[in-house]
């Protein structure tokens, strides 16, 4: 008995006869023969074998293929076990899968119906078209809803492509997981692909002028057009028609490029509109805008023949109308169904420089807009302003400027079009609201907010939207200062401020604040001497006042706060309290987690740009202190802003920069004078750069302004000092100005700030 042949022995046979045959060009007997030899193999050694013959007689020859499927038979000399069935776990799956699918499909039907989307008949797995429950398709009643429901019973989505309506949803079955829905969005995506696959292959239908059946307008239709101020001559220019469909008459605007009709758009009296079905998508009236440099795109055929009575041939009108909204994004040029007509015209209108939008004045008409202006390059595209056709209403559309207003009017409409805006440019004419307030001072803000101090006013005010950079050495009071502004600025105009205050606990700084506010000292401690304590009906109202004006900001962790983080915050503090200042107190404290291909001054630069834009935006005034580097051979003078730690962008991008320095030498004065060095002024408006001389209350933390003679023993003493450096040839930072003293001598309580309420609770 000759050996049992093994499977693959049997595989090894059905290749080489697929290959034999192959050689001899595909000769079916070859085939057969080897088939009969491979069936009888098969039989002898107990195998039951199914051949598969690929063979195409009469066509282009390929290579034959001869394929097997080979199963063991039972061996009669061996004991058969006993026969089981040839149902396997994987038909139980594929029959779980297919009840879990059935109840999906119930679940999205249901779903569906809830909705209102209950078609005769569900397909599955291909798009279908049915009426559209929330617009009804319109006068027309147009199937304009697009239906998709997988297969597995996932997901469906539906879509109506009415342009007035734009109705468009999801949903899917109970306890479908994320990863299915990964999978339903990568599916989604493959069926748009396939569907511009399809656009980009498809092929037009030829229309046939007289296969359509088109005749001249009747008298009637004529009539119709004379009412909206279209002339029988414009029509027959523009080659409009009609057609008798089942007994009623529609317009016919005929689609024509180089004078040969491409498709026919219909118009009954009753408004509804129908389409010559799978013709190409171009421009009402193309042949108008060949080589043409200026061309008007409006939105409907009877526009565009309005624009021709007033003149303006180089007008074409958009097939489809509006979409209900803007679109998030553009698609791919295969994927812009939509908008294809644009795609189809291209050479037309490459060569135009200058594109007017005279889309309708409402909702999808602007959508439509911005759609073509996206797509055509904003650069190119003008927008025109319909003006009012009486007292309350605009008009439309070109059509109601002619027959409201007249061909005169239209003309003008397009004269005075207006560049198509373009985000983040513009012209002055643009701001010329906020120009004509800064003239007239209507905000009251445009000269600046006065400080409180007299001797201070003339060289620094505090204007919304500005930088102002403040340093100065350790201990000098920079905070102090800047809390006493903030107060005084709260008391004469009421505004809010949002403080980033990292060095300073809430407790101390609410102290500090409270004590400037009241005017009394927080505690019965020495520094306050015999000076009476504020009460508790001092104390309350303090409180209240800290709740309304101050918004804080502190990071709750051990990190520390980024700039972005921080202006995040302020942001919304802004938005939601209204306040109008920003204190970051200071720079050092904040995180600097600089990349490492970028440099210091870079970084610096960086955030500064980032805190103008912020207080620019926002119109919020920004105080933010930075301390000086180590000083070396420092004579106990002012630091110079070019001394800030970091970068000399500090003063270079600020808008105001002012340096805070307290006397520490008894020997050059009292020792509560501070010195507020002004050195840099951007708007000379609001001031111009100086010193201002104010006087220190230890007890209440109030700045008054200092008296003429304290400022000249001061003046003095530092003259002196300089004079002396200079002789040494030491590095002294500046020279002093010419400070800015108080009319009189003695600090009254009208002359050093009291008037801003600085003493009284």
């Amino acid at each position: 008995m000759p050996p049992r042949p093994s499977l693959h022995s049997l595989l090894l046979m059905a290749a080489s006869a697929s290959s034999s045959a192959a050689a001899a060009g595909g000769d079916s007997g070859l085939l057969l023969a080897a088939r009969r030899r491979l069936a009888a193999t098969a039989a002898a050694g107990g195998h039951r074998i199914r051949l598969l013959h690929s063979f195409s007689p009469g066509r282009v020859p390929r290579r034959p293929e001869v394929a097997c499927c080979v199963r063991g038979a039972p061996d009669a000399r061996r004991s058969a076990p006993a026969p089981t069935p040839l149902r396997s776990r994987n038909v139980h799956s594929a029959n779980n899968y297919a009840a879990a699918s059935e109840e999906r499909l119930g679940q999205l039907i249901q779903k569906l119906k809830n909705e209102g989307i209950n078609p005769k008949q569900w397909r599955l797995g291909n798009f279908q078209r049915m009426l559209c429950p929330q617009c009804n398709g319109g006068s027309s009643e147009e199937l304009s809803l697009s239906v998709y429901i997988r297969k597995d019973g996932m997901n469906a989505t539906w879509n109506c492509f009415r342009s007035k309506c734009g109705w468009r949803g999801f949903i899917q079955a109970d306890g479908v997981t994320n990863i299915s829905q990964g999978k339903t969005d990568i599916e989604s995506e493959t069926d748009q692909e396939v569907e511009s696959k399809k656009t980009a292959n498809k092929v037009y239908r030829k229309v046939i002028e007289e296969d359509l059946n088109l005749e001249p307008l009747c008298d009637e239709l004529v009539e119709y057009f004379s009412t909206r101020m279209i002339s029988a001559e414009t029509l027959r220019r523009n080659k409009v028609m009609q057609r008798n469909w089942n007994n009623k008459i529609s317009i016919a605007f005929t689609y024509r490029r180089d004078g040969v009709l491409v498709g026919c758009k219909y118009r009954a009296v009753d408004k509804t509109f129908s389409q010559e079905p799978n013709t190409e998508k171009i421009f009402y009236g193309l042949d108008d805008i060949k080589r043409a440099h200026d061309v008007i795109i409006v939105e409907g055929e009877i526009d565009k023949l309005s624009m021709d009575e007033a003149g303006y041939r180089n007008c074409v009108s958009v097939p489809d109308g509006a979409p209900p909204k803007v679109s998030s994004k553009i698609p791919d040029k295969e994927q812009d169904k939509k908008y294809n007509y644009l795609w189809n015209c291209k050479d037309y209108l490459d060569s135009a420089s200058r594109i007017i939008l005279a889309t309708d004045d409402d909702g999808p008409g602007q959508a439509l807009a911005e759609e073509l202006a996206r797509r055509l390059g904003k650069e190119r595209c003008w927008r025109v302003k319909w003006p009012k056709k009486n007292d309350t209403d605009t008009c439309k559309d070109a059509n109601e400027v002619l027959m409201f207003l007249g061909p005169q009017a239209l003309r003008k409409v397009i004269e005075d079009a207006e560049l198509y805006p373009i985000r983040g440019l513009f012209s002055f004419k643009d701001f010329f609201p906020e120009i004509d307030n800064y003239f007239l001072g209507i905000h009251g803000d445009e000269l600046g907010i006065h400080t409180g101090w007299k001797s201070l006013d003339d060289l620094y005010k505090v204007v919304p939207g500005e930088l102002t950079v403040v340093t100065g050495v350790p201990n000098s009071g920079k905070s102090e200062w800047i809390d006493a502004l903030l107060c005084n600025i709260n008391t004469q105009c009421g505004w809010k401020f949002v403080l980033c205050s990292m060095e300073n606990k809430v407790k101390e700084h609410a102290r500090k604040l409270l004590e400037k506010r009241i005017g009394k000292p927080f505690f019965d401690a020495r520094y306050g001497g015999d000076a009476q304590r504020m009460t508790p009906d001092d104390f309350e109202a303090g409180k209240e006042w800290l709740n309304e004006t101050f918004h804080l900001i502190r990071c709750e962790d051990d990190s520390l706060p980024s700039i972005n983080w921080v202006l995040d915050l302020a942001k919304a503090a802004v938005l939601r309290h209204g306040v109008r200042g920003l204190v970051i107190d200071p720079y050092n404290e904040l995180d600097h987690q600089r990349p490492s291909n970028q440099t210091e001054t870079e970084y610096v630069s960086q955030i500064l740009t980032k805190v103008k834009r912020f207080a620019q935006h926002h119109s919020c005034h920004v105080w933010f202190v930075a301390h000086p580097r180590q000083l070396h051979n420092w004579n106990g003078g002012p630091p110079n802003m070019y001394d800030i730690s970091g970068s000399a962008h500090f003063i270079n991008k600020c808008d105001n920069g002012i340096v805070i320095h307290r006397n520490r030498d008894q020997n050059a004065g009292p020792l509560d004078v501070v010195q507020v060095c002004v050195r840099k002024v951007r708007n000379k408006v609001i001031g111009q750069i100086g010193d201002a001389f104010l006087t220190y209350d230890r007890v209440t933390g109030q700045y008054k302004d200092a008296g003429k003679s304290t400022i000249a023993a001061v003046t003095a003493v530092q003259n002196r000092q300089n004079s002396y450096a200079k002789s040494k040839k030491d590095n002294v930072a500046y020279e002093m100005p010419f400070p800015h003293p108080v009319e009189d001598d003695s600090v009254s309580a009208e002359d050093d700030g009291n008037s801003f309420g600085l003493n009284s609770a």
